[in-house]
């Protein structure tokens, strides 16, 4: 597709009109303001709960979406000028089953209760709380029309409280915590609800199965008795200190204390518009990635955690595609430290969303990176019912270019994209022309690209075309290659059996296709597999795969030997390998991935991965996730590649002595980087988001535990609410 193809399609696209019934509109609940007290203690004994309108009749989402829900829910709201109140009473026969007390859990293995507002009732952007059936918190920022990012965190209160046949969840959400407009009256709501014992997901709005209850496209309306109250001054500071010491085992490297002190501030200018500004932030306490067995010939891709970074974060972090970023967070700060940055996001009003970011980083010697600007801005238009156009801009700018001549000076892009959903979900696609800008340019530096699914109970489909030009440069983002033409396509189709263990079973094809410069296939793979879905919500799967690559750049393929395959080598192999998630009711459980067939240059390679866990129902578990890889290559090979075999090992221990305390250690062996990695966290929340971290990190040689590094860090955040 060219250029102006592309422009052309969104000119039409945003200029259709805009008219769309909401989908599950005949579904309102009415919410009335109150005078009376609320104590959040899940009791439920004020009259507010008395006089509240009652949600209740369920409809059963899984295992089947035909009837209504067996486990009664019942849910009131009501709201003051200071909160937003919600209760609900999850009615079961049973005991209940939960991780831990862990906030932000696994959704698959707890009993759980969430509700997902969507204050502009544009099916796109909203927030989610809640909570699992021993009280732990839920609580996320939601986009792209149902995705929710669970790192966002902000102040609401909740109780849980169970008895023989029921268990009741009681929240006051703060109207400062919301992004909202004051004169909007109709808001999406749904209701959602999770036992494991059943196997029952059930939603108060009906949501087809193939759809996760969290798509805002499936809400129906919060009515309000009058326009929401306004949330008043809404500015937030938090300060923090910190104190710790980090040393490498290096002769000549001494001992590095550290004792800091930094500031975030979150000041609303409206109900839906949001200013953060940081000065000297730190994230110690975030923790370490979990390390991966690379085989790639490419760079790993690792998710954001900072949380200055999160709020609205789909805004930034959302453009393009999982490998074609034009922005990616993490590349801002990893290498020098930032010194003040500040993030205006939110909304203007129903149709237009603005982000603006600029963050400030200091010169550092070690990793030889002068001070540098970063800039985005992004603004986004609302078209039709739940679709919408995002245009950004993106610059890079490095100070001292001569004592740093291997830095540009700058580095910027440009881009337009196109995100389609549909009133029911059922189709979704993305279109988008990016542009880099670099000193000395030389043209060939842009990427475009399409994609486009079709997703209904049966039949899912997807096909995604994604060109990059050889010098097309985000150095701001996520682009592990470029140069190329991909074609990549799924299909699936899923059977229901009326009867019998086996809830769905059904095939799934697909596979993707590299082009050089358009002309010849570089690398393609094509894949057939088998799911086979239990009524225990265990998950099994078997597949088979063909790989063709032909070498660009020199590559070791067990990136451990350091013996390189030439460019322009060709390579083909098939594979085959099954899969398994054992039912999650279980204090234990486990699961498994196996893979054995061909590998590079007439080699063999055999993945065995298993993870295990037990549940301390409700203080935490115990858990093991380990992988062997073991890499044989003919004895007569013509590029002298070696056998190797290796192993990644991560037990972890997780334990929640109450909702506010939580302990975890987990250690990390990898034999392929020739480390061992231990992190210890102790977190206390002593007051709402204020907390205080104690975090140990060593790094060890395997080799009889020679110690490489360690640190200690404790830091002391408190949330002030001006």
């Amino acid at each position: 597709m060219s250029v102006k193809q592309i422009l052309l399609l969104l000119a039409l696209l945003a200029a259709a009109p805009a008219f769309a019934q909401k989908k599950n509109a005949a579904y309102q609940y009415p919410i009335r303001c109150t005078d009376g007290p609320v104590t959040v203690n899940g009791e439920l004994d004020e009259d507010t709960w008395k006089a509240a309108e009652l949600a209740t009749d369920f409809f059963m989402v899984l295992p089947m979406d035909t009837s209504r829900a067996r486990l009664k829910t019942e849910v009131r709201m009501a709201y003051d000028e200071r909160f937003l109140y919600i209760s609900a009473v999850n009615y079961q026969t049973h005991p209940v089953v939960v991780e831990s007390l862990r906030r932000d859990w696994n959704f698959g293995k707890n009993d759980n209760f969430i509700f997902f507002m969507d204050p502009f009732d544009d099916q796109t952007n909203g927030f989610t709380f809640g909570a699992n059936a021993a009280g732990a918190e839920w609580d996320g920022q939601q986009y792209d029309g149902g995705s929710a990012d669970l790192n966002w965190e902000n102040r609401w209160y909740s109780a849980v409280k169970r008895y023989s046949d029921r268990w009741i969840f009681e929240a006051a959400i703060p109207f400062k915590t919301l992004r909202y407009k004051k004169d909007i009256t109709r808001w999406g709501v749904n209701f959602s609800r999770n036992d494991l014992t059943t196997t029952e997901k059930s939603a108060w709005a009906p949501v087809p199965r193939q759809m996760a209850t969290a798509s805002l496209a499936y809400t129906g309306v919060l009515q309000w008795d009058a326009p929401p109250p306004r949330a008043g001054s809404n500015v937030s500071i938090i300060p923090y200190l910190l104190g710790g010491a980090s040393k490498v085992y290096r002769p000549g490297k001494p001992l590095d204390t550290r004792f800091d002190a930094g500031l975030d501030v979150k000041v609303a200018l409206s109900s839906s518009l949001n200013l953060d500004a940081t000065i000297n932030p730190d994230f110690s306490q975030v923790e370490v990635d979990r390390q991966q067995t690379n085989l790639d010939r490419f760079e790993l891709f690792f998710p954001e955690r900072r949380q200055f970074f999160l709020e609205n974060s789909d805004l930034f972090n959302n453009l393009g595609f999982s490998n074609l970023r034009p922005f990616f967070s993490r590349r801002v700060g990893l290498t020098a430290p930032i010194r003040a940055g500040a993030r205006l996001s939110g909304r203007i009003n129903k149709d237009w969303r603005l982000g603006v970011l600029d963050i400030q980083t200091g010169e550092t010697d070690d990793s030889g990176a002068p001070a540098q600007n970063f800039g985005v801005f992004t603004l986004q238009r609302r078209v039709f019912s739940r679709s919408n156009v995002t245009g950004f801009f993106i610059n890079k700018q490095s100070f001292d270019s001569e004592r740093f001549p291997s830095q540009p000076a700058y580095n910027r892009n440009a881009g337009l994209e196109y995100n389609l959903a549909t009133k029911n979900d059922l189709w979704r696609g993305k279109f988008l022309y990016y542009k880099s800008f670099d000193p000395g340019a030389q043209g060939k530096d842009y990427a475009a690209a399409a994609s486009l699914r079709y997703n209904n109970r049966h039949f899912n489909f997807s096909i995604t075309q994604e060109y990059v030009a050889d010098r097309y440069n985000p150095e701001v983002g996520f682009l592990p290659r470029r140069g190329y033409h991909k074609t990549s396509y799924n299909a699936a189709y899923l059977f229901f059996p009326k009867a019998g263990p086996l809830l769905t079973h059904g095939p799934n094809f697909g596979g993707f296709n590299y082009l050089d410069r358009l002309v010849n296939s570089v690398e393609n793979e094509n894949y057939l597999s088998y799911g086979f879905n239990f009524r225990t919500n265990a998950v099994f799967s078997v597949w088979i795969a063909n790989d063709y690559v032909k070498l660009l750049q020199p590559f070791d393929p067990t990136n451990r030997t350091g013996i390189q395959l030439p460019v322009g080598t060709e390579h083909i192999w098939n594979s085959f390998g099954t899969s398994f998630a054992s039912k999650p009711q279980r204090l234990f459980t486990f699961g498994w991935e196996t893979r054995y067939g061909g590998y590079y240059a007439g080699g063999t390679r055999l993945r065995l991965a298993a993870n295990t866990a037990y549940r301390l129902q409700p203080y935490g578990s115990i858990a093991l996730a380990a992988e062997y890889n073991d890499i044989q290559f003919p004895q007569d090979n013509a590029f002298g590649l070696k056998n190797s075999a290796f192993w990644l090992v991560g037990p972890r221990v997780d334990v929640t002595f109450t909702k506010k305390i939580y302990f975890t250690t987990f250690l990390q062996y990898n034999q392929q980087t020739n480390n061992v990695n231990l992190n210890t966290r102790f977190q206390w929340r002593y007051a709402p988001a204020s907390d205080l971290y104690l975090v140990y990190t060593d790094n060890y040689l395997p080799e009889g535990f020679g110690i490489v590094s360690r640190a200690f860090v404790v830091k002391l955040t408190y949330w002030w609410s001006v």
